[in-house]
């Protein structure tokens, strides 16, 4: 598939705003919609236990968070579009094919991990209407599988960014919460940096930003949506877009709970989709409070668990040479459709017969901060290496991303330690 823009102007006249605009709206979406799958079922319990426990002392973080977010997916754009491959097979290409199974090996494992997380919060949202949690994930399963089974890459792209977008609906009951303004401004800068539980929601926080399919699916993404060199600035726009909403998604849930719970019960739990719905919905009414916060969270649940399974078998299909494209029917790439089911149903079923969905949570938690210095590592490396020299990372800004992702995995880490 290639990326349909307007024709080409002759001479080195301007061009109007609107051939920008044009491009700019062919090209968008893999940016955004990664970034909308990372606030995901678990990025939203861990905003609302870092507003529970320490009301707005995290918020600031929320926004230090965004160039972060940034820098990395930068890097898969520019990877994906100066190469014209995906994240798997340039590491394949680069490194050898026993490297790129190894880091294929970390992305299957942390995406396996995440759509449990997904399906976990698609049971907790059928618990709340009183609905079996196996029906519950029969119907997103079911959904899932139609939606890549029957579509192209843009009927794909589209729908998952309709379903991210329902996470906006935070936004919604921040507002409602009535936080106050002046607490904000005060506990923003009043960070309580030597106390251990604050910390440790840094490093949660921190650890839930990169994600290993996060960096598997734009890349492939990119490539399979056909966008070129042309593209590359309106891609980094689609990516810094997507950086602020994402981020501004989790100060909202924090907000919420920091003006809610935060300031009644500080120490209550929030480990479940459940116990967050029922500290931020009550001031909306019982059922329509239900009802908007549970769009938030099957839309937070359901484009992660796109994003997550097509990251899988798309990058399975890069390491080992079949057919892995949207643009193809199921039958010209069977096992591409085969890999995206199987995880698919692996992630429903443990999540079906599982009893203690929080566990599965934290150890997804703790695998993800694990897996942080093999999936930078090999992003820095392919970004020195892999690049056309004038695309590469190079100068002081190699530096700063370098210093930037020692940082991000040392403090995920810490996390994981920390919360086994």
């Amino acid at each position: 598939m290639s990326v349909t823009t307007p024709e080409t102007r002759s001479g080195n006249s301007p061009r109007p705003w609107t051939f920008h605009l044009k491009t700019f709206l062919a090209v968008l979406g893999p940016g955004l919609i990664v970034m909308l799958a990372d606030t995901d079922v678990g990025s939203i319990i861990t905003a609302a236990q870092s507003g529970a426990q320490w009301g707005y002392q995290l918020l600031l973080l929320q926004i230090i968070l965004i160039p972060i977010l940034y820098i990395a997916q930068e890097l898969t754009v520019r990877l994906g579009i100066f190469t014209g491959k995906g994240h798997g097979e340039l590491i394949r290409s680069k490194f050898g094919a026993g490297w790129a199974w190894i880091s294929v090996g970390g992305l299957i494992l942390a995406g396996i991990g995440a759509l449990l997380t997904e399906f976990s919060g698609v049971a907790s949202v059928a618990s709340l209407f009183g609905i079996s949690r196996f029906w519950g994930l029969a119907v997103m399963i079911a959904f899932l599988l139609i939606v890549v089974w029957t579509g192209t890459y843009r009927r794909v792209e589209r729908i998952a960014i309709a379903l991210g977008l329902f996470e906006l609906v935070f936004f919604v009951i921040a507002i409602y919460a009535h936080p106050n303004p002046g607490a904000i401004g005060t506990q923003m800068i009043n960070l309580p940096i030597h106390h251990v539980s604050f910390l440790i929601l840094v490093s949660a926080n921190i650890g839930a930003v990169i994600m290993p399919w996060m960096i598997f699916y734009q890349q492939s993404a990119v490539t399979d949506k056909g966008l070129r060199p042309e593209h590359y600035q309106h891609a980094r726009w689609d990516t810094a877009i997507g950086a602020i909403v994402t981020q501004l998604i989790m100060a909202a849930v924090l907000i919420a709970t920091a003006a809610t719970i935060g300031t009644t019960n500080p120490h209550a739990p929030l480990n479940t989709v459940g116990q967050v719905s029922h500290v931020l919905t009550p001031f909306l009414g019982a059922f329509l409070g239900r009802v908007i916060y549970s769009l938030g969270i099957l839309g937070a649940a359901a484009v992660a668990a796109i994003v997550v399974s097509l990251a899988v078998a798309w990058s399975v299909g890069e390491v080992t040479g079949y057919r892995h494209s949207l643009e193809l029917e199921p039958r010209q790439a069977p096992w591409f459709y085969a890999v995206y089911t199987i995880v698919i149903l692996a992630g429903g079923v443990i999540v079906a017969l599982a009893r203690n969905l929080v566990t599965l949570v934290i150890v997804v938690e703790v695998m993800n901060a694990f897996l942080l210095p093999l999936v930078l590592g090999f992003l820095i490396a392919l970004a020195i290496f892999a690049l056309p020299s004038e695309h590469r990372l190079r100068g002081w800004y190699r530096w700063v991303v370098v210093a930037v992702f020692v940082l991000t995995a040392g403090l995920g880490i810490y996390g994981g330690i920390a919360g086994l």
